[in-house]
This record gives structure tokens, sequence and C-alpha cells, in this order.
């Protein structure tokens, strides 16, 4: 597991992110990566930060967007950033597209991870339905895993919250994202109520990524909000 302290080399970093080290050496030259801490030897070392803006960069191009393109989008981000944040706009960028399970053994999973799994790491990954046992392979037991998500998953495994926890957010957040998702619904219906079905195939899929971007925003000020409300009150 990287930690916030752990250095890894360039090596290191692309075999992590699964990329080539030629790669990490051309985004670095692009400003789309921040340049390494040098150590002993002046050899760079790179941080959990440089691997979820990897990671972020890897999916943004993966959607089809270009370098000019995912420049700009990172250059819109904040750039205080902190690795779970990142790990949050991969997982928003993820979900412009569906498809993004895939089927695999538990070493692939756990090096896409990162880090080993546990039986209860397992759990609560499958509690945030980013993983879900498929059964056994020629290579051991087999998982279908949430690519876009499981990123964020890792991530969220370092929070302290019980499995009951995880579980009773995830029905807080179906529940309304599911009431918010029926609004928009209706609100896009009404608007072009008018228009022929390849017009409201286009505007959709050209709203789908605003739509999100524009919830988790909101969510996230309101989040703050809530919380400093929340630390205030106890202070």
């Amino acid at each position: 597991m990287t930690t916030e302290t752990e250095a890894l080399t360039i090596d290191e970093l692309a075999a992590r992110a699964g990329v080539t080290v030629r790669t990490v050496r051309f985004y670095g030259t692009k400003g789309l990566l921040p340049p390494p801490v040098l150590g002993p030897r002046r050899v760079g070392r790179y941080g959990r930060e440089h691997l979820a803006r990897l990671e972020l960069i890897e999916e943004l191009q993966s959607r089809g967007m270009t370098l000019a393109a995912i420049e700009r989008y990172l250059g819109q981000l904040p750039p205080d950033l902190s690795v779970r944040d990142l790990a949050v706009q991969r997982a928003v960028v993820a979900s412009w597209a569906p498809g993004t399970v895939e089927t695999v053994p538990r070493s692939e999973l756990e090096r896409r991870a990162g880090r080993p799994l546990g039986e209860e790491e397992l759990r609560r990954l499958a509690a945030m339905d980013v993983v879900e046992r498929a059964g056994a392979g020629p290579d051991g037991e087999v998982f279908r895993v949430d690519a876009g998500l499981l990123r964020l998953g890792v991530e969220l495994l370092d929070v302290p919250l019980s499995h009951e926890s995880v579980l009773a957010a995830r029905a807080v957040l179906t529940e309304h994202a599911r009431a918010a998702a029926r609004e928009l619904s209706r609100l896009l219906r009404d608007a072009v109520a008018d228009k022929d079905a390849r017009d409201v195939r286009s505007l959709s899929a050209r709203m789908h990524p605003l739509v999100v971007q524009a919830l988790l925003t909101t969510f996230q000020r309101s989040l703050k909000e809530e919380l400093r409300e929340w630390l205030d009150e106890e202070g």
C-alpha cells in the first residue's frame, strides 16, 4: 500500500498505474503531472498524488479526450486536491460511460488496488458496489470490479467507518440520488418535448457529464457546510 510518506521511483509509479515509464515522462513534460521530489543522488520520487493524478489522466484519455482537453480539464481543478479528491474526480469521469465492470482474478484486483485485500476490506468494497465475488477461475478466486470506482473505494477503506455505517451511507446516497435523477429527467423531458429522438439522445449525451459534475460540486459544498456547522456546535 502506498502511504502519504512512501516514495515511488518512476518505474514503480509506472508499474502501479499500468503505463510505461515513457508515458509518465511524457505527461511530466506536458505539465500534466507535477515534478517528482528529488531524493538522494537526485533520483526523482513520486507519491500518492502522482499516482492518483496519473490514473485520472488515463481515465480521461480512455474516454476519448485529447491531451489539450485533458490539460484544460486539469487546469480547472483546484491546485490543492487531495488523493481522495482526485479519486472522486476519476469516479465521476468513469460514470460518463457505462461498461466499466470487469472480471478479474484476486491477484489482478489487488494489483490494481495497490494493496492486499483482506476479507473485511472485500466486504466493505462489496458494500460500496465496487467489487462482487464471481466464483472461481483457473487462477483462483474471481471478482467483478467496477474499474472506475476501485481507486476511490480503496481510498475509503482507510476512513474509520464501520461496515454498517458504509451500508447506511450507501442507502442514503442512493435514495437521494434517485430522487434527484427523477426530477432532472422530468425537467429534461419537458425541455425537449418538441424534439425528435435523435436530438434528445444527443442532448442527453452532452448533458450527462455536466449534470454529474454539477451534482458532485453541489454535494461537496453542502457537505462542507454541514460539517462546518457540526464542528462549530461541537466546539
